[in-house]
This record gives structure tokens, C-alpha cells and sequence, in this order.
């Protein structure tokens, strides 16, 4: 495993980067602006597009270069470009139909990471590789995968919602990136172009739902049933 033998300087990057990650999940999770979310969201896109180029350097997967492109440029770009045009055309600043607080989102989001941080280091402990930046990585990427079900959970908005799906699964990414960078390409390829169609069918399903049930709120898709 790679996380178990990276020098200190490699560590340390991979490190800052996964935290970074990890505080703009909770950005979003404690903001109740969309254009917010996207901002995080591109952001924390971008960190995962450079860890990707990071391991493929000291692990030397070249590979790796093309997903770190590839990653910037779709996740980073193109995603939060295609849903700001539903924001702008829909008109929709803000999240009204939340579930919780902000501030109370936040702290069952501490609470989700502390237990991520349990779970992990008693994986790491099963695995051998205590003390690594394995248990890092296992935990971010344990806590945007909560934290993302906490957002499809609290949030109201469809559009809240379609970024805590993004955000559950960047947290999968982030965590394969360190833990089993040498997946093949043809999967992370598909995981990418999955995020494009997930997105493209979900703009088409918002301006359904504002223009049939008069709301974007996602409580109102069950009115468009039967």
C-alpha cells in the first residue's frame, strides 16, 4: 500500500490536502447559500485534482496525471458550471427548506467525524498500518461519505441534495486516490462521465419539478408521482 511507505514531505502534502478537503465539506454543510456549496465544491475538486497528480508523482502512476486533468476539469469546472445554470435560471439563492441549523448541522457533522476517526483507526489497527496516513485517509473519506448523507438528509433543496451526492463521492474518490491509487483507469474514467450524466439529468428534472409542482424543494417530487 502506498500510504504505508511515503516519505515525510509526501505526507505531509497528502495530509494538508485531505484536511482542506475535508474542512470545505463542512463549508457547505454550515452555509446555506448555493452559490456557497458550488464555490466549496470546486474547491475542494481542485485540492483532489492535485492530490491525484501528488500520488501519481510519488507513486509514479502516471495515470494519475490524466485523472488529476480530467478531475479539474469536470469536477472542478464543469459540474459547478452546469449547476450554477440551474441556480441562476431557477432563480434559488438559498436553502429554505432545511431540516436543521447550520450550526446544529455542524456539530452532528463533528460527531460523524469523531465516529469516522474511531472506525478507522480500528481498521488501520486490522490492516497493520497504524500510524500511516492510512487512517487520514480512511477517515476523510469515512466523514465526506456521512457528511454528504447528512446534506441528502437536512437539505430541502433538490439542488442541496445533488451536492451532497457530489460531496459523498468525492469523499470516495479522495480516499481511493491514497488508499488503492492504482485502480484502473477505466474506472475512475467512468466514475467521472457518471458524474456528468448524473448532473445533466438532474438539471433536467429540477426545471421539470419548478415548472410542474411550482418548487424546487424535493418534498414536492411527490407530487409529480402518478
Amino acid at each position: 500500500m502506498l500510504a504505508a511507505h511515503l516519505p515525510p514531505l509526501a505526507e505531509s502534502l497528502f495530509s494538508l490536502l485531505a484536511i482542506c478537503s475535508l474542512l470545505l465539506a463542512f463549508v457547505m454543510l454550515g452555509s446555506r447559500w448555493l452559490k456557497d456549496y458550488l464555490i466549496a465544491f470546486a474547491a475542494e475538486s481542485w485540492l483532489i485534482a492535485i492530490l491525484s497528480a501528488a500520488v501519481g508523482y510519488y507513486g509514479h502512476y502516471t495515470e494519475l496525471y490524466l485523472i488529476a486533468v480530467l478531475t479539474a476539469l469536470f469536477r472542478g469546472v464543469v459540474l459547478p458550471w452546469m449547476i450554477l445554470r440551474v441556480v441562476v435560471r431557477l432563480d434559488v439563492d438559498r436553502e429554505l427548506h432545511e431540516r436543521l441549523s447550520p450550526s446544529k448541522s455542524l456539530v452532528i457533522g463533528g460527531l460523524l467525524t469523531l465516529f469516522a476517526f474511531v472506525v478507522s483507526n480500528h481498521l488501520a489497527l486490522d490492516l497493520g498500518v497504524t500510524g500511516t496516513i492510512a487512517v487520514l485517509a480512511l477517515t476523510v473519506m469515512l466523514s465526506m461519505k456521512l457528511i454528504g448523507f447528512l446534506m441528502l438528509s437536512v437539505r430541502g433543496e433538490a439542488i442541496s441534495q445533488v451536492l451532497g451526492l457530489l460531496v459523498l463521492e468525492n469523499g470516495i474518490f479522495l480516499g481511493s486516490q491514497i488508499l488503492v491509487p492504482g485502480m484502473p483507469l477505466l474506472i475512475e474514467l467512468v466514475i467521472l462521465f457518471d458524474l456528468l450524466v448524473v448532473v445533466a439529468c438532474f438539471g433536467i428534472l429540477v426545471r421539470y419539478l419548478a415548472a410542474h409542482a411550482g418548487a424546487t424543494n424535493a418534498r414536492a417530487l411527490r407530487k409529480l408521482v402518478g
